[in-house]
């Protein structure tokens, strides 16, 4: 007989909860992924006691007036006596939903509310899901900025390219706290940790390599400028169509930019013609890359295939021409996984009370990131776990100092 499962917060056994992907109910033993998500994964709770009169005229009326008039005198205020620079707003319109695609922003919710949980979890940050029910640029711009006054930094979260360019850039204009597309950055800033500490396994440096990165996407361009500012010596992006150049007609405004400034060997052709040499395999596309192309790479190459659940190249066939694999799963060593990156940058940005997330402060998590597992560093092991307890302080301090130095701290 299947074990009870009860949810801590509504009581429900298993005799009475969902049972199957239709959202029907009945008496069956249940998938416990259903039980664990049954009323959400997440709550409000107070901070403070509210236990009679007196308690109730400090946290309400007619007490908190008192806090109400000081912010509206000195705004700068809200940070010390609200909740706003303790959390994040998770935004979303649903189109780009983990590898679900366009499902809505109802379907992300489940995603949405992980995510906060994993803020709370990693960093301690409180995050705050919102699922947006409008998918143009110019409406989730003006409904993000007019929320914008309850939160200290704003996480966008699985909205398709190439709109989520723009509308990062635009909230980055216009607010003056963290802006920080997780898909993008947090994978970017994941992937430069663990090349670091491949290079440093294998006695290279990134100037050394040259690398080719399967999708043009939100993480393949984020990829790529990190990678850029880090100091690779050379990264070519392919699409659909095959290697970014500046020859090519088709290219959207994203991708002419990218081309400007990536594949400065001026190759052309197929990914798998790209791969004839490369040092560097990174996959955030999805599709499988044959084993030829794979066999033509570099000696002591890197794999980083970071498709879910399928990855790019399966780790078998990987470790058969690379000296380090990785993969976005966590069935096997080095998960490039964003939980290592955004609770971090998003603590320490907080914590100085930062007006923006800039390029330095993303380098800066990735360098304290890979340090630290620098002492224990092995082909299995150029990454650390999620669970580490030592990456989510290390990165937040890394952040906060980075904030500091290059003048967007306000404290």
């Amino acid at each position: 007989m299947a074990a009870e499962i009860v949810n801590p917060r509504t009581g429900t056994d298993s005799a009475h909860a969902v049972n199957g992907a239709d959202g029907t109910e009945g008496a069956f033993p249940i998938d416990p992924v259903f039980a664990l998500h049954r009323g959400g994964k997440m709550e409000v709770t107070s901070t403070v006691p509210v236990r009679d009169a007196d308690d109730l005229s400090l946290a309400y009326t007619p007490g908190v007036a008192e806090v109400c008039t000081a912010i509206a005198n000195k705004p700068e205020l809200v940070h010390d006596y609200t909740w706003k620079s303790q959390v994040v707003a998770v935004v979303t319109d649903g189109t780009a939903v983990l590898g679900l695609g366009d499902i809505g922003p109802e379907a992300s919710l489940p995603v949405m509310e992980g995510k906060a949980i994993l803020f709370k979890q990693f960093g301690g940050v409180d995050a705050v899901p919102i699922a947006l029910a409008c998918t143009d640029v110019d409406e989730i711009v003006e409904t993000v900025v007019r929320l914008a006054p309850s939160f200290g930094g704003v996480n966008l979260e699985d909205i398709s390219a190439p709109r989520c360019f723009e509308i990062e850039n635009r909230l980055k204009e216009r607010l003056d706290i963290p802006v920080f597309h997780d898909d993008q950055h947090g994978t970017a800033v994941v992937t430069l940790a663990a090349l670091r500490n491949s290079c440093t396994l294998t006695g290279r440096s990134l100037g050394d390599l040259r690398a080719v990165i399967s999708g043009a996407g939100a993480a393949g361009v984020a990829i790529a400028r990190i990678l850029i500012e880090a100091g690779i010596g050379d990264v070519a992006v392919t699409d659909r169509k095959g290697v970014v150049h500046a020859g090519r007609d088709d290219l959207n405004p994203v991708k002419r930019e990218l081309a400007s400034y990536t594949n400065k060997a001026g190759l052309s052709g197929s990914l798998e013609d790209a791969l004839d040499g490369a040092d560097v395999f990174i996959g955030v596309s999805g599709g499988t890359v044959p084993e030829s192309a794979v066999a033509t790479m570099a000696t002591g190459a890197f794999v980083f295939a970071m498709a879910n659940p399928t990855p790019e190249i399966h780790p078998e066939v990987a470790h058969k021409y690379a000296a380090v694999v990785a993969t976005g799963r966590s069935d096997f060593p080095n998960q490039i996984n964003n939980v290592l990156a955004f609770p971090g940058i998003f603590a320490g940005a907080l914590q100085v009370r930062a007006s923006a997330i800039t390029e330095g402060m993303k380098i800066a998590a990735a360098e304290a990131l890979a340090a630290v597992v620098a002492d224990e560093l092995s082909a299995d092991r150029v990454i650390p776990s999620p669970f580490d307890p030592r990456v989510a302080p290390a990165v937040t301090a890394a952040v906060a100092a980075a904030a500091r130095a290059e003048g967007v701290a306000r404290r």
